[in-house]
C-alpha cells in the first residue's frame, strides 16, 4: 500500500520562492557581464536546471510505502527503511523545521522507533487516518498519541 504526502499552499509557495531565487542568481551574471557566449548560457542553463530538478525531485517525488516487514519512506535520493517492530509512538507535529522530515504540509505525524539517527521521521500523508491504521494493523503496540486539529 503507498501514500501520497499532503501537498499545502504554503509549502508550494515556499518551493517556487526557492526556485526563482535560483534563477535570479543564476540568471543575474548575464545581465552584469552582458555577455551572450553560448557556452556561459549553456553552463547558467545547466545550473539552473540540475538545481531546480533537483529540488523538485526531492519536493514532489514523496511517498510512504507499506511492505510485508517494513515502511519505506523516500523522496528524492533519500530513503527510509523502517521496521515495524521498531516504531514506538506516533504523534501528531506541527513543528516541520526540525529534524529528519520527508514532507510538504504543517499537518503531519511524527514516528519515534528505535534506531533513528534524530529520534524520529516526520511524514504528512494525505489520509492520516488510513496511514495510521495501517501502522496499527502491521503493530498493533504502537502508541498513538493522535490529536485533531
Amino acid at each position: 500500500m503507498e501514500f501520497k504526502p499532503k501537498i499545502d499552499k504554503q509549502f508550494l509557495l515556499f518551493i517556487g520562492s526557492c526556485m526563482l531565487v535560483i534563477g535570479i542568481a543564476t540568471w543575474w551574471p548575464l545581465f552584469l557581464e552582458g555577455g551572450t557566449d553560448w557556452t556561459v548560457i549553456l553552463t547558467l542553463t545547466v545550473v539552473f536546471l540540475v538545481s531546480v530538478g533537483v529540488i523538485a525531485w526531492c519536493s514532489f517525488a514523496i511517498r510512504y510505502v507499506f511492505h510485508p516487514d517494513y515502511l519505506l519512506i523516500k523522496g528524492g535520493p533519500f530513503r527510509s527503511k523502517i521496521s515495524y517492530k521498531t516504531i514506538t509512538t506516533v504523534n501528531t507535529t506541527r513543528d516541520i523545521y526540525t529534524g529528519y522530515r520527508l514532507l510538504s504540509s504543517v499537518d503531519a505525524l511524527e514516528l519515534f522507533y528505535a534506531h533513528a539517527l534524530l529520534g524520529s521521521v516526520k511524514v504528512s500523508p494525505q489520509n492520516k487516518d488510513a496511514f495510521i491504521q495501517e501502522l496499527l494493523a502491521r503493530n498493533p503496540n504502537i502508541k498513538v498519541l493522535v490529536t485533531n486539529k
